[in-house]
């Protein structure tokens, strides 16, 4: 078991690690559309990567509708196991809509023996995900 202190500077040493691993500019939240970005997330028990619709609702479903209609490209061509999920409540409990892709296996961001595998599968997805949001970009926005 760790401390807060203990886990909050092995989360720190983490994304330090993470960046200098794989050093890239990620889109996250400079996707130019408004209440839509991207996410890592890692914590004790799970490692995904995230597409976050997070804007009113109107402006939310809109959006949904455009990745909705992408879903099989990004599917067939970028991410194949991704999932849509259009009502996902953080643990906040905020609702948004969210595509996202978990690591499908066990890790944690408090055993260094499993960040090598999940930083890898960050940067090959993500990459894979933002080149699809790219090619769309304009779509989405639309």
């Amino acid at each position: 078991m760790f401390s807060k202190e203990e886990s909050r500077l092995l989360r720190q040493e983490f994304w330090t690690s993470f960046g200098k691993s794989f050093p890239r500019k990620w889109l996250l939240y400079n996707t130019k559309i408004k209440g839509l970005s991207f996410k890592f997330h890692f914590d004790t028990k799970s490692a995904l990567i995230a597409l976050d619709l997070e804007d009113d609702l109107e402006n939310r479903i809109n959006c949904w509708e455009k990745l909705v209609a992408l879903k099989s490209i990004l599917h067939n061509d970028f991410l194949p196991d991704a999932i849509y999920e259009e009502t996902y409540y953080l643990d906040n409990g905020k609702e948004i809509s969210r595509i996202y892709l978990p690591l499908d296996k066990k890790v944690s961001i408090h055993n260094k023996n499993t960040w090598q595998q999940v930083m890898e599968f960050f940067n090959t997805h993500m990459l894979l995900f933002e080149a699809f949001f790219v090619e769309y970009k304009d779509f989405i926005k639309g």
